[in-house]
């Protein structure tokens, strides 16, 4: 422990030659750390995972525990469930046997804990929930196999619940998952900006994915005759736009990924869509993006422009929009107290 902190004093004190080479010292620092401190201490330290349960991955006979260690790792620092949470909201309407429902929950946690690791991936971030990547502790190739794994342990459960119609809802809402994400990909990569539409389309099936598989799981086991699909569309569109705007103004984002991920990633969210679309004739957005800059003073100019153009005041202006939204159809599918406490909280996003 004292040659780690040490080692992490001796990091954190190469600021010069970060801002030298135009790189972000606390981040290189942090994931040097926790990297060295896993092979010293043969187990992934910090200080929020529990000592005792990195080891018995390490030591651990199991071949299964060895293969889901990436996965294991980002479930040390569990996130705010809120997909768990609005599946038991769901439930309020459907009333699906707790069984099924505690399946179902379980199946929608794995796919998007594993497509958390694909998406550090695809996306080269440094931290997710305040710690460096799995893939910066494992390695690309066994984070790929863990979340790929992890995908064919929940179809299992969704032939556990033995429905003839879950494979099908599985595969479908899948699909339409990777499509959204491919859509989003393609964008960044062929530095392509979409419209405002497409981009609502792409998040109906990235973010809106889950949700669906979800609902129509739960459906299979329900008498309930709702329609949800006007409500998971409007509710992903409302997180991923969410998650845009926070990503590039909240204090907490910054801690837990980094700051301005977005920017680095060179994505095209929300506010900088608007930003570019708004202001053709302006390529100063455009290019910060291309340039997948790590470099701080340069992303707060980036943002200095996007509240100069009116990016994050059109994009808090939807916000209120899809909040009451979704609050309107929750009223007029009869009210439902938990899906409105589950909006109630993601209402965060106006502190920044």
């Amino acid at each position: 422990q004292v040659i780690c902190s040490l080692l992490f004093f001796l990091l954190s004190s190469c600021c010069a030659t970060c801002v030298l080479f135009n790189l972000n010292c606390l981040e290189i620092a942090t994931v040097l750390f926790f990297s060295v401190c896993d092979e010293m201490c043969s187990y992934p330290y910090h200080p929020m995972l529990p000592r005792h349960q990195g080891l018995a991955w390490r030591e651990s006979s199991d071949p299964k525990m060895k293969l889901l260690q990436p996965f294991n790792y980002i479930l040390q620092v569990p996130g705010k469930q809120i997909r768990t949470k609005l599946a038991h909201a769901f439930n309020y309407w459907l009333n699906v046997p707790s069984d099924k429902l505690q399946v179902v929950g379980e199946i929608v946690q794995m796919l998007h804990n594993s497509s958390l690791l694909i998406d550090d991936i695809q996306d080269n971030s440094i931290l997710r929930r305040g710690i460096p990547v799995a893939h910066s502790i494992y390695g690309v190739a066994s984070t790929i196999n863990a979340a790929n794994y992890v995908f064919f342990l929940a179809l299992e459960k969704v032939l556990a619940l033995e429905h003839p119609e879950a494979t099908a809802v599985y595969t479908e809402q899948l699909l339409e998952l990777h499509r959204g994400q491919g859509m989003e990909i393609y964008w960044r990569d062929n530095f392509t900006c979409p419209s405002e539409d497409d981009y609502k389309v792409m998040t109906v099936r990235k973010t809106g994915g889950l949700f669906m598989l979800a609902v129509r799981l739960m459906q299979l086991f329900s008498d309930s005759k709702y329609d949800f699909t006007k409500l998971t569309g409007i509710l992903g569109l409302y997180f991923q736009v969410r998650d845009d705007y926070c990503n590039l103004c909240s204090q907490e984002y910054s801690e837990n990924k980094s700051f301005c991920e977005d920017l680095t990633e060179g994505k095209f969210s929300f506010p900088i869509i608007h930003a570019i679309q708004t202001h053709p004739d302006d390529k100063q957005v455009f290019n910060i993006l291309r340039q997948r800059t790590r470099d701080i003073e340069v992303k707060r100019y980036c943002v200095s422009l996007l509240d100069k153009f009116g990016s994050f005041a059109y994009t808090r202006d939807l916000l209120e929009s899809l909040d009451q939204e979704a609050r309107n159809e929750v009223s007029s599918l009869g009210g439902n107290p938990h899906m409105e406490a589950v909006l109630d909280e993601i209402l965060n996003w106006k502190v920044k």
